[in-house]
């Protein structure tokens, strides 16, 4: 990739748009130091930085296209970059209100899911399970990030794949908990209302304290590093986990919920 054909690109079509670096920054909710960055080449574009530019100086996909992303499925193209976010957190923080977050799905779990409804064909759903079991390995790297996990109790409910299967992925969360570089955390289902009821998300804390957030949706996730939602999402953070179980009280929960020992 010429990432320097792509910076003169993204410079001419703001230009044509008649929009600044903090014009964009703003119809994008990215923040106006990322763009900057982006165009003096200190930071490489992300297909989810460039979709969005697309759609807000209406460059009709050239920008995304200039990428050469080899991924055909534009619905997931968004995932490539959150990906490296992923790798280079120093910490990541994910709340799950429906299911067990995917750095921390068993195999059998993750197909489930992937097949559920039989919207994607066998070779899509083992091309997906893959790319999840390979993102797992930033857990077990040599300096892997600090992570916080909070799961709402109705995900730990909910059998995925069925009873054996959920009940070998009850006793990876156990097994996981024992790990000194991973926390987590049950909110229980007597917390009633809380404050992230309409989605999961992550924040992972980059180097030199740079915060990039990824919000859930039944459609594809959103990547931003807008200090104002990811200030937002951190008061969240902080409410739900004043609201979970101590890690104690949770792997008790999750042992409870086991059908077998």
């Amino acid at each position: 990739m010429n990432y320097e054909k792509w910076i003169r690109a993204l410079k001419a079509a703001r230009a044509g748009a008649e929009v600044s670096q903090e014009g964009l920054a703003n119809l994008i909710r990215w923040s106006p130091s990322t763009v900057a960055a982006i165009e003096t080449g200190r930071r490489r574009p992300t297909m989810e930085f460039a979709i969005a530019a697309d759609e807000a100086l209406g460059t009709g996909g050239l920008l995304a296209g200039l990428l050469e992303e080899p991924e055909t499925d534009r619905s997931h193209l968004w995932f490539t970059g959150w990906r490296d976010h992923e790798e280079r957190a120093v910490r990541l923080r994910n709340f799950e209100p429906c299911l067990v977050p995917g750095l921390l799905q068993t195999e059998e779990y993750a197909r489930a899911i992937f097949s559920a409804g039989g919207l994607q064909r066998g070779e899509e759903v083992e091309q997906r399970l893959a790319q999840r079991m390979s993102r797992q390995q930033v857990l077990h790297r040599k300096d892997p990030p600090e992570c916080v996990f909070v799961i709402d109790e109705s995900a730990l409910r909910r059998s995925i794949g069925g009873p054996a299967a959920m009940d070998r992925q009850l006793g990876r969360l156990m097994e996981v908990a024992e790990v000194s570089h991973i926390s987590l955390h049950v909110l229980p289902l007597d917390v009633g209302a809380h404050v992230s009821l309409g989605g999961g998300f992550v924040i992972a804390e980059l180097p030199g304290n740079e915060g990039m957030l990824c919000l859930d949706n039944a459609a594809r996730g959103q990547i931003v590093d807008y200090p104002e939602w990811i200030g937002t999402m951190l008061r969240k953070w902080e409410s739900l986990l004043g609201e979970a179980l101590s890690q104690r009280a949770s792997v008790d929960l999750i042992n409870k919920l086991k059908v077998t020992p």
